[in-house]
């Protein structure tokens, strides 16, 4: 991706180097199951996290330095987040809608939230009580390491996954979908899950057809994208963490239907078309 040079959104709050206290992981869930959750990124924090309490103090200063390495790809989301808001505001202009920008915060071993406290391990996520998404940029070492998916547009994937729910929250799709969760059981709440998150995977895509137009792709960009999503399905990653798979309780979808959708995204770059929530094959 040629991005050196392009605007960086100043949509930043850098944390690194800041205590956020205890991690929550909450609700006694096993190890495995963590694993598995912490494995997924665009997980729903309220699953995970415990409530923060309204006197606690801010993070303090750790000790942990700061990298180059970080300190450039730090440099990197801010250009992704800066194009992501370009897309956004005209997509939202042209169907007579005003975009609202989100902000992102970086960390590096935990970090505080409206939807409380994360451990790095839970991996980037959005919390829609603040309009904010959260990425400890080590998590791009195991993208690479661990998921084989390298390469910086696979680093912009997750981004644009993450502005993603942002901007099915601006339209109310997450709401929704939260308030329906709430009246069925465990499988139907999973299903619209995955429903969720394949539309952020397919608003992924759109933002690739953007940036694609603009330009700046590479050779093997988009095969980068395509990489980091198929590896992220949720049966490629029960597979990896548990040596079987359970349908029932998938939440973000398989590798083909992320594929699927972050490819639709970025062939026909029309938000109109991504509503995995009307059709009955995902």
């Amino acid at each position: 991706m040629r991005w050196r040079g392009e605007r960086q959104s100043t949509n930043i709050e850098d944390r690194r180097g800041m205590s956020a206290g205890r991690v929550a992981v909450g609700g006694g869930l096993g190890t495995i199951v963590i694993m598995i959750l912490a494995l997924l990124f665009g997980v729903n924090p309220s699953q995970l996290f415990e409530q923060v309490p309204s006197d606690q103090q801010p993070g303090v200063q750790s000790s942990r330095p700061q990298n180059t390495q970080e300190n450039e790809l730090k440099e990197f989301v801010a250009v992704v987040l800066a194009k992501s808001e370009d897309v956004w505001t005209d997509m939202f202009r042209q169907n007579g809608r005003q975009y609202r920008k989100p902000t992102l915060v970086l960390f590096n071993d935990r970090v505080e939230s409206a939807c409380g406290i994360a451990g790095a391990a839970v991996g980037p996520f959005y919390c829609p009580g603040d309009e904010k998404f959260y990425i400890a940029l080590a998590f791009y070492e195991q993208l690479r390491r661990e998921f084989n998916a390298p390469g910086d547009f696979a680093q912009a994937y997750v981004v644009a996954h993450e502005v993603g729910h942002h901007v099915q929250k601006l339209l109310g799709i997450s709401d929704r979908v939260d308030a329906l969760q709430g009246r069925v059981n465990e499988v139907e709440a999973n299903q619209l899950s995955v429903r969720l998150e394949l539309q952020a995977d397919f608003f992924a895509g759109v933002f690739a057809r953007y940036v694609q137009n603009q330009g700046m792709l590479e050779a093997g960009d988009v095969e980068e994208a395509l990489r980091a999503a198929s590896a992220v399905g949720d049966d490629q990653i029960q597979r990896r963490t548990a040596g079987y798979v359970v349908p029932d309780s998938f939440t973000h979808g398989t590798s083909e239907q992320r594929l699927r959708w972050f490819k639709k995204g970025y062939e026909t770059g029309d938000m109109r078309q991504g509503d995995t929530f009307a059709t009955r094959s995902l």
